[in-house]
């Protein structure tokens, strides 16, 4: 199943205004900068943003605070960006901060389908405020809740046409778990390649069964510099292949096609959708 399509552009043009969108990335690293771009361009606004940080002012999620498209961000750490303290100060824009650990785990949550977890981070502070607390064995815990959104932006540096995906070093930081917590998933890849390349043990986010919504492209967008493709997410698929990783069931097309041959392109980056 080939997901690919033309750009970036065409990856997000059907997000509404007012979606809830996790973006993936630590500081600059790892980000899917071609996407952001996207949906500036796009002028999607009231966005819900979940991201570890909001980029800086010239750059990733900073470029979107620069147009007033984001209504509320969900982070962890929000210094190095003086719009987003500007706009937080004056009530333009609503934020949550979340402990690092507590929000990747949150994430992880939304996507293993756990109703939430106790932690002791937090107890004690404003981070508690209005939770249930609990104590285990001497030491009080906090309940924190998962985190999901309606999309997903993910940062990877290989992919093939279904879909698998192998992140390089650290810019893998939070895109694995993202992947997992949202309702559809756009992943930008800098290196696209056939089917049968990667090597499956080397995979970190599988193929998931995709019912695809666009027709594979082979063309690039001279706006955006990129290829995507993009899926919805299809729960009673019968391609599934056994395997397990991580304890979770590995889920993709059983044989090999032969596809068609394409002219590589010097792109910053790709798009793959679950």
């Amino acid at each position: 199943m080939n997901k690919v399509v033309a750009n970036a552009d065409a990856a997000i043009r059907n997000i509404p205004d007012g979606a809830s969108i996790m973006m993936g990335g630590f500081g600059l690293c790892g980000i899917p900068e071609n996407l952001i771009a996207a949906v500036r361009r796009k002028g999607i606004k009231n966005l819900t943003v979940l991201s570890n940080n909001a980029g800086v002012d010239d750059f990733g999620i900073g470029l979107l605070l620069q147009t007033r498209q984001v209504k509320k961000m969900i982070s962890t750490y929000v210094g190095e960006n003086k719009l987003f303290e500007q706009q937080v100060l004056s009530g333009e824009l609503e934020v949550e901060l979340v402990p690092q650990g507590t929000f990747a785990e949150r994430i992880r949550a939304g996507g293993a389908g756990i109703a939430g977890f106790f932690t002791p981070t937090g107890y004690g502070t404003l981070i508690a405020e209005g939770k249930e607390t609990r104590e285990v064995d001497g030491t009080m815990y906090v309940l924190e809740k998962p985190l999901r959104a309606q999309y997903a932006f993910i940062k990877a540096w290989k992919g093939d046409r279904w879909g698998n995906l192998i992140y390089r070093k650290t810019a893998r930081n939070f895109n694995p778990m993202m992947a997992t917590a949202a309702d559809h998933v756009i992943a930008e890849v800098e290196r696209l390649v056939e089917v049968g390349e990667l090597e499956p043990d080397f995979v970190h986010t599988p193929a998931s069964t995709w019912t695809p919504f666009s027709r594979a492209q082979t063309t690039r967008s001279a706006s955006s510099g990129a290829r995507c493709a993009s899926a919805r997410r299809r729960k009673d698929s019968p391609q599934r292949r056994r395997g397990h990783r991580g304890g979770t069931e590995m889920a993709g097309p059983t044989t090999r096609r032969r596809l068609r041959p394409f002219a590589p392109l010097r792109v910053t980056g790709y798009c793959l959708s679950f």
